[in-house]
């Protein structure tokens, strides 16, 4: 009966892996067993963020050594999901998420997960509905891998999506195709509002008759409130992991979700932690916030620059972009809930829960 482990472990700069490592070097997990690893790095989170390109390539290195193949080989068989930002007091860490043949249980649901990429996308393809129908096909494979066959189940969807750049942009014209976007960063949050798009497809929260080029990045009342997309450079594909709950699955871990209105939505945290069963009705005490293995959420500063009626400043900000503030304002919230900062907050949600809020999701021990 397979068992989803998830471990999480600090880093001290981008490419250090060592943590990683040492958990194959103790034995608690092999290799063989990896199926992803998400990361948050100490970049700025925007076009020049090369922190996630310089984590993914220790880490391509680093298990190439322990799994015997190339660096190349790793990536194609291990979703590498790097999110850049850590601002305000976020921790820069990594979760290794491995599956494993663990003992039969009786009939229960426990932490599943399952795993799918696209194939690379043209540049014209990116922020646009061909993004879309692929990453709602990969969502299908990775829910089938993981036996997740009720869309209920699914509580967390993570996608790292690709980006355009300048060179990317002329590749296309010199074929004679036109881009989504000439502006480099906005291609970011259609890239990730596209992929966001298929999950909401994927999981029958939208319709697919309300999907077209031009609803990506407008129709804000079109969103998932169980997607989560990252934006890089380091990829031209499409990498999806499914988190979810699923009979014929063992082990100590389930996984809840939620959706924040807003940034300062506390309540919603909290309620995910009443879902699995904690009673704190403030902070986590320390070993109770050590039953969290990882909080996963998205961060977007709201378009009217309006929180509950107060004005807010960031996305009138030149010199800070917009998410890397609304990364800080949902990591203090969330730290404050569980009592600790390494959490995997990740910002720009486009299409990724209400305008202003974002989904969050917790994975923790419930059992023996």
């Amino acid at each position: 009966m397979p068992e989803c482990l998830v471990f999480r472990v600090p880093a001290q700069h981008p490419a250090d892996v060592s943590e990683v490592m040492g958990l194959v070097a103790s034995g608690a997990v092999d290799a063989t067993e990896i199926v992803a690893i998400f990361g948050k790095t100490e970049g700025n989170g925007c076009v020049n963020d090369f922190t996630r390109q310089l984590a993914v390539m220790a880490l391509e290195t680093a298990l190439a050594t322990a799994l015997g193949c190339t660096a190349a080989e790793v990536g194609a068989r291990i979703a590498l999901v790097m999110s850049g930002g850590t601002e305000g007091g976020l921790s820069p860490h990594f979760l290794v998420l491995a599956r494993r043949e663990g003992p039969a249980v009786p009939e229960g649901k426990a932490l599943a997960i399952g795993t799918a990429f696209t194939q690379e996308f043209r540049a014209e393809e990116i922020g646009r509905m061909a993004q879309v129908e692929a990453t709602a096909a990969a969502v299908g494979r990775a829910m089938a891998e993981a036996g997740l066959t009720d869309p209920a189940d699914v509580h967390f969807v993570q996608v790292k999506c690709p980006l355009l750049t300048s060179a990317r942009i002329a590749e296309a014209a010199a074929r004679g195709h036109g881009v989504a976007t000439h502006d480099t960063y906005a291609s970011m949050g259609l890239s990730r509002g596209a992929s966001a798009l298929g999950i909401a497809l994927a999981l029958g929260e939208v319709d697919r008759e309300h999907l077209a080029d031009s609803a990506i990045g407008t129709r804000r009342d079109l969103f998932s409130g169980r997607a989560s997309c990252s934006a890089g450079i380091e990829l031209m594909r499409n990498e999806i992991i499914v988190l979810g709950n699923a009979q014929g699955w063992t082990g100590p871990l389930a996984i809840a979700h939620r959706v924040m209105d807003d940034g300062i939505d506390l309540s919603a945290i909290r309620r995910v932690l009443t879902d699995l069963g904690f009673l704190e009705a403030g902070q986590l005490p320390p070993p109770e916030a050590e039953r969290v293995i990882a909080l996963l959420a998205k961060a977007e500063p709201s378009h009217d620059g309006l929180i509950r009626g107060r004005r807010h400043i960031m996305n009138d900000d030149s010199d800070i972009n917009a998410t890397r503030h609304a990364r800080a304002l949902v990591g203090g919230v969330a730290a404050a809930a569980i009592g600790r900062t390494d959490l995997f907050v990740s910002g720009g949600a486009e299409h990724q829960g209400p305008d202003g809020g974002g989904p969050v999701a917790v994975i923790a021990r419930v059992r023996d």
